[in-house]
């Protein structure tokens, strides 16, 4: 069966991943300095740049190997909430989403899809988590399901107990306040079998698996 997966997911070292209040200004709610060291143009592959390649490009280049659709949180297809009051709102990426597949972005507020010429979709959905992974599946067509934030949407997939595969990314600053990536049960990370490797950067990358008979 095809994974879950969380791929290239940036926390403080105060365990936060975003700020507390997201608008179209600071669409991470203030915490953009988590992004400072992010090279994005290495998404689809490290030969999209001409640079050296180092461990920090090769392991972003990972985000979309195998990917056949992602889930995301509202707040990470945008700003509003509540009903959707305005019909051109498409994003934040303009007309070319890096996603390049369909994306389910889970709200309670009913929206037709969105298509793009690049391949990426959006589709709209109230659900579980459980359910929303059923449908993105579905369009995945065989291949990993990545679950794309934000942390609220990471931890609600983490309480289910449906993520096979997290690729965290610690970044050497604090935040002092926003959304936590673990407010959640503890003892999660006894679900996993962790490895960790620094780059000279200054990030350290930790790559969770699923403890393989943990589902057994």
């Amino acid at each position: 069966m095809s994974k879950v997966r969380v791929q290239n997911f940036h926390v403080s070292l105060d365990g936060y991943s975003a700020g507390e209040t997201i608008t179209i200004d600071t669409p991470i709610g203030g915490a953009e300095g988590l992004f400072a060291r992010f090279d994005g143009r290495v998404i689809h592959g490290v030969d999209a740049v001409d640079d050296p390649i180092t461990l920090d490009r090769a392991l972003t280049s990972l985000w979309g190997q195998g990917i056949g659709a992602e889930i995301m949180g509202r707040g990470k297809f945008g700003p509003q909430t509540g009903e959707w009051t305005d019909g051109d709102w498409r994003g934040w990426w303009g007309d070319e989403p890096p996603f390049r597949t369909p994306v389910v972005v889970l709200t309670h507020h009913r929206r037709d899809p969105l298509h793009f010429d690049n391949g990426t979709s959006f589709h709209f959905l109230d659900a579980t988590p459980e359910d929303a992974l059923a449908y993105a599946r579905d369009l995945a067509d065989g291949r990993d399901v990545r679950i794309g934030g934000g942390p609220s949407t990471v931890r609600q997939f983490l309480r289910a107990d449906l993520i096979d595969f997290m690729h965290l990314v610690t970044v050497p600053i604090t935040l002092g306040a926003g959304v936590s990536m673990w407010d959640g049960p503890a003892g999660v990370q006894d679900r996993f079998t962790i490895e960790s490797a620094t780059s000279a950067s200054g990030l350290t990358h930790h790559f969770w698996n699923r403890v393989i008979d943990d589902r057994a």
